[in-house]
């Protein structure tokens, strides 16, 4: 078979493939050309190919990506591009063309103005003066009625293709679509294809038509095509640019294309980890390490460099698209055992975007599963996995190689005291990013073990933001991704650590020794939900309109450099949260934890669940929110079956309850979600100490606690998008008789019912799981005013806040893990300090004003006076040091 590698044209479908982005070509209309003729009866196609055809059938079996829109219900005649003559590249798009209802590629255009009585043009022919590319050149030429030629001269562009512009010059009537198509044999073959295989799937070697022909018996089955959005060829011509230079021109935009397609689907063209290596030591900013590190230690710079050497051996991944085919036919086996199916979700987004960007994945991390999950559903799905940053610990025998291998590069858990690691991992991320190289990491630091997006680092953020402002040249997309469990691997140990154990160190033998354990069990549906990208330009221009778009040399830090790393930041986890998937786990957590006994008749679940499903849909979060359409009924039915909840009968209706360990690891799963709910179960909140509230007063309140449960939820909204959301919440509630509108007026009066009613347990029930935050605010001011201003530090009050929190804790209701979580609590005092609500003395104390006094008033509204009293008696104040008794004479 004659045939070489070819790629192209581009776009995703969710979950089927790319959708296809429209070549960066000017379409110039001409002036009103006159009305094209009916177009004459095409020919037929030629005899061989349908019995080619028929012989390359059984070997073949296509995925076709989703038509572009453009290409549908227009009558105008298309021409396709390949980026490589081949007769195999030949059949399977004539093959293509026919399963997706597109017009023959080997049935000339109308008058036949490429002169070869097909209807596609490939840009280069691959090894056609080689033996046996002349003997299948002609046996092409005979079958097609040519007179054979022994030997055609290279050239530097289609000459059919210089035809088709030449027959657009003359004809003003002609109006051909190029529609460039990629193919592609073997990409991810499925691991029924055998692992020997995947030595002869897709990649970007220039293959000859031996190994194709192997390709194809080989991977056929998994072969992909593309067909890209139209190029208007009439609008290439109207540019009236001299014919050489329009071939050209066009040539190397398709060229590009076609790169630019192949580099989204099976990565760029990779280096050694040698060379990748030599690169980074060779950098000016890593020989200026190397060089300092001598003179520092007053040792050699050859010792110096050793050292530099090693800690690059330590950090670089030894990507092998081997290991990674491997590791994709053992992972399938692993995910349809423990779970119970992946779902992704806007994938075909990102598919739209990410041709021609350096994109940078930043998931959140809930499991170490993440890692292998998303690198696993990038590959099957069509796209290349990204080198990840994984955390040193995991370096471990035998497992680090394997982690190597998939893309894993390691770092150290700090860099501070050592300038040359840090020159060193600096350079390395730099050289990833100027090669086009995907990159994935958690910028949480580490994985969450009270189910909140943690607050983000911004070290890995600061290195990309640095790489790309060196060498301005290829744009970066950060992509946000959203990972949703239902049940952890790492649960029991989370519960261990959440109750004041030590982390346990990572080892070979723990790892070992637990997988059976884990194979043995299900752990439920998992959702990956890809989030509304990033794109790095947009943020800087947004944050350091001043910069020019240079490159920014390494040792200059502008001082945009920190804003704008804090605001990508932020945006980051705001794109996560607003890509959550609400399973059916996070739906019972939220219900069942909201009351006392953790335990709730079915009838009342059932209602309670239907309800946040309700306003899930009434009110919502983004466009990118997923929920599980399951029932009511189907939910807790599943909930029993993956042994979250129990169930105890009795004569007047069953009740459903968790128990202690399980409650508290719910709590995990309802944290997921719960900024889905803060406009919900704010209303809620106002109503569980009040039975009437004014409009005005619930959303002035709102707006001035709002900036607070932004900063620990990563809310999308200003203050007035909050209240917003509040107002169109409050019109769901009226309706479904949850609160009643007393008077009309803008500023109206809403109550809830006296009693208690069903809808009294419902607005309860919504307004639990924000209640704890409030509490906590309500405990740092309590401890600022009983020590009055100037008597703490930031480090002091965050302190002592988590000895009350932990006090109340223990002496009354259990409350979530995270109640007394010492980071929640510096979050608080941060944005405190941010609004000027608190603010340092000379000797670094806090000091406030009337307004904290304020502000704790409107946070009265929320809070029982019994709590309230109960937070002021457990509130501790600063230990006064004894004083230093007299000295005696």
């Amino acid at each position: 078979m004659a045939d070489a590698d070819t790629a192209a044209a581009h776009g995703p479908s969710e979950d089927d493939g790319p959708a296809q982005p429209e070549l960066a070509i000017p379409a110039v209309q001409p002036e009103a050309p006159p009305p094209a003729s009916p177009p004459p009866v095409r020919g037929r196609r030629p005899w061989w190919a349908g019995l080619l055809g028929r012989l390359l059938e059984p070997w073949i079996e296509l995925r076709i990506d989703p038509l572009p829109e453009p290409l549908a219900d227009d009558p105008r005649p298309i021409c396709y591009v390949l980026e490589d003559y081949g007769l195999s590249n030949a059949l399977i798009l004539e093959r293509a063309c026919r399963e997706a209802g597109l017009p023959s590629a080997l049935r000339p255009l109308a008058g036949d103005p490429l002169k070869r009585k097909r209807a596609y043009v490939a840009l280069s022919r691959r090894n056609a003066n080689s033996t046996l590319g002349l003997a299948a050149d002609m046996a092409v030429d005979i079958a097609t009625g040519k007179p054979p030629k022994m030997a055609r001269p290279a050239r530097r562009h289609s000459e059919a293709l210089a035809r088709l512009l030449d027959a657009h010059r003359a004809d003003p009537s002609l109006d051909v679509r190029l529609v460039p198509v990629s193919i592609f044999v073997g990409r991810a073959p499925d691991r029924n294809n055998g692992w020997f295989s995947v030595l002869f799937s897709e990649n970007w070697t220039l293959v000859g038509r031996s190994r194709r022909l192997l390709a194809i018996l080989l991977n056929g089955r998994d072969t992909r095509v593309q067909f890209a959005a139209p190029v208007e060829v009439r609008g290439v011509v109207a540019e009236a640019l001299p014919p050489e230079r329009t071939v050209r021109k066009l040539s190397r935009v398709l060229r590009t294309h076609f790169n630019r397609i192949r580099e989204a689907v099976i990565g760029p063209d990779l280096s050694t980890r040698r060379l990748l290596i030599d690169k980074v030591l060779s950098a000016d900013p890593v020989k200026q390490a190397i060089a300092d590190t001598a003179r520092r230690e007053n040792g050699k710079e050859e010792d110096a460099w050793k050292k530099a050497h090693a800690y690059a051996y330590e950090i670089a991944a030894d990507y092998s698209p081997p290991v990674v085919r491997s590791a994709s036919f053992l992972l399938t086996t692993v995910w349809n055992r423990i779970y119970r199916g992946v779902l992704v979700h806007h994938l075909d987004r990102l598919k739209q975007d990410a041709p021609g960007y350096e994109v940078v994945y930043v998931p959140c991390h809930r499991s170490h599963m993440d890692y292998l999950l998303l690198s696993y559903l990038l590959y099957t799905q069509g796209i290349v996995p990204p080198h990840i940053a994984a955390g040193i610990n995991l370096n471990l025998p035998v497992i680090g190689t394997i982690l190597r291998k998939g893309g894993a590069f390691f770092l150290r858990r700090s860099f501070r005291g050592n300038a040359l690691y840090s020159a060193v991992f600096s350079e390395y991320v730099a050289q990833l990013v100027a090669g086009g190289y995907s990159i994935e990491y958690f910028i949480e630091g580490g994985r969450s073990r009270t189910g909140r997006l943690l607050q983000p680092k911004g070290g890995m953020l600061a290195m990309t933001i640095r790489a790309y402002l060196r060498q301005p040249t290829r744009p970066v997309l950060f992509q946000p991704v959203y990972i949703g469990y239902e049940k952890l691997m790492e649960g029991n140990s989370y519960l261990d650590e959440l109750s004041g154990k030590p982390k346990e160190k990572e080892s070979i033998w723990s790892l070992l020794w637990g997988i059976p354990k884990v194979l043995r069990q299900n752990y439920g549906q998992v959702v990956v939900n890809f989030g509304e990208p990033i794109r790095l330009g947009d943020v800087l221009a947004e944050q350091a309109p001043e910069w020019n778009g240079q490159p920014v040399d390494e040792d200059e830090k502008p001082a945009w450099l920190a804003g704008t790393i804090d605001s990508l930041a932020d945006r980051v986890q705001i794109n996560i949260n607003r890509a959550a998937d609400v399973n059916p786990i996070n739906l019972l957590a939220l219900a069942v934890l909201s009351t006392p006994k953790h335990a709730m008749g079915e009838t009342d679940l059932l209602a309670q669940i239907a309800l946040s499903k309700m306003l899930l849909a009434e009110v919502p979060y983004s466009d990118r929110i997923t929920v599980t359409p399951h029932t009511p009924e189907q939910i807790v039915a599943h909930g029993e079956d993956i042994g979250v909840l129990a169930r105890t009968a009795h004569p007047l209706g069953d009740v459903v309850h968790v128990s202690g360990d399980t409650a508290v690891l719910l709590s995990y799963f309802r944290n997921n979600v719960l900024h889905l709910f803060v406009a919900t179960a704010w209303i809620a909140c106002c109503f569980q100490h009040n039975r009437r509230m004014s409009r005005n007063t619930l959303l002035r309140v709102g707006r001035s606690l709002y900036p607070f449960m932004q900063a620990e939820l990563f809310l999308p909204w200003d203050e007035d998008g909050f209240a917003d959301q509040v107002q169109r919440t409050i019109a769901v509630f009226v309706r479904e008789g949850l609160l009643q509108q007393v008077s009309d007026d803008d500023g109206g009066i809403l109550a809830r019912n006296a009693g208690q009613s069903d809808e009294v347990f419902r607005l309860r029930a919504l307004g639990h799981p924000l209640q704890q935050a409030f509490e906590r605010y309500y405990i740092a001011i309590s401890v600022l005013a009983k020590n009055g201003p100037g008597k703490l530090g930031a480090g002091e009050l965050e302190s002592l806040c988590h000895l009350a929190a932990q006090r109340l804790s223990l002496l009354y209701a259990p409350a979530a893990p995270e109640f007394f979580d010492k980071t929640l609590f510096r979050s608080f005092i941060r944005k405190l300090r941010e609004l000027k609500l608190v603010w340092p003395d000379e000797n670094s104390k806090l000091v406030f004003d009337q307004r904290l006094d304020n502000w704790a008033k409107d946070a009265k509204t929320i809070l029982g006076r019994e709590l309230r009293h109960t937070i002021e008696k457990v509130s501790p104040e600063a230990a006064t040091p004894e004083p230093a008794p007299d000295a005696v004479g």
